[in-house]
């Protein structure tokens, strides 16, 4: 008896072992789910979503998302779209952090926020801070936010995924309400609905974050070493 209880401890620790290193590996390399989105008429809408990590960051931290894809289908059909947020070299990881998927006469937008100051810089300083896409049947296309339908108003994408990565990739459904709950604890306006109006400037990045380096140069002292 005392046998057979030690053999399963040890095949119990080496199955806690497998567990957690694929565990670690997909946090590491990456992660993928499926996320159910509900849209602005109380439809539901299935998406494959999936990130990889690498791009500049701090030693001892977490890489951020180096690329990002949302995969679906428009109902009643079987062709596949994807929405990617590539890496660049300029920005450092993905250029963008998608907020909400919404579906218009078939026709399918993305509202996306740039990922950091880098990005929101390349992309013009966008106030509302929204870069939005639609898919014109070929490609996905930047239009301005002035074009993107009225009615569509609920962010309705997990937002801090690498902060849930773990969690979302060990469910095999992330339903509408849980999504409303990863996101719960985001306080910033533009994250709790699409907002139309420019945000005070204070909530935005200055003007002066346009790199990894100090944002004010610091002056050589007097009489210090000069350079050529």
């Amino acid at each position: 008896m005392e046998r057979e209880t030690t053999m399963k401890n040890w095949m119990l620790g080496i199955s806690l072992m497998i567990l957690g290193g694929g565990m670690n590996a997909c946090a590491i390399g990456g992660a993928s789910w499926k996320e159910e989105v509900l849209l602005h008429d109380g439809k539901k809408l299935i998406v494959k979503r999936s990130q990889s990590y690498g791009g500049r960051h701090e030693i001892g931290q977490k890489p951020p998302i180096k690329e990002e894809n949302i995969t679906f289908s428009l109902p009643g059909s079987s062709h596949s779209i994807t929405w990617t947020s590539e890496y660049s070299e300029d920005v450092g990881r993905a250029n963008f952090e998608p907020l909400a998927l919404h579906i218009s006469n078939n026709t399918p937008y993305i509202v996306a926020t740039p990922n950091l100051c880098l990005a929101y810089n390349k992309w013009g300083r966008p106030n509302p801070p929204y870069v939005v896409f639609k898919y014109d049947g070929k490609a996905w296309q930047r239009i301005p936010l002035s074009e993107f339908p009225a009615e569509f108003k609920e962010i309705n994408l997990v937002i801090s995924t690498t902060k849930h990565d773990s969690e979302v990739a060990r469910q095999s459904l992330i339903r509408a309400d849980v999504v409303k709950k990863l996101n719960s604890s985001l306080t910033q306006p533009e994250y709790q609905t699409i907002v139309r109006e420019p945000l005070s400037s204070s909530q935005l990045c200055p003007p002066e974050l346009t790199g990894f380096k100090a944002p004010y140069p610091i002056p050589p002292k007097a009489g210090g070493a000069g350079g050529k």
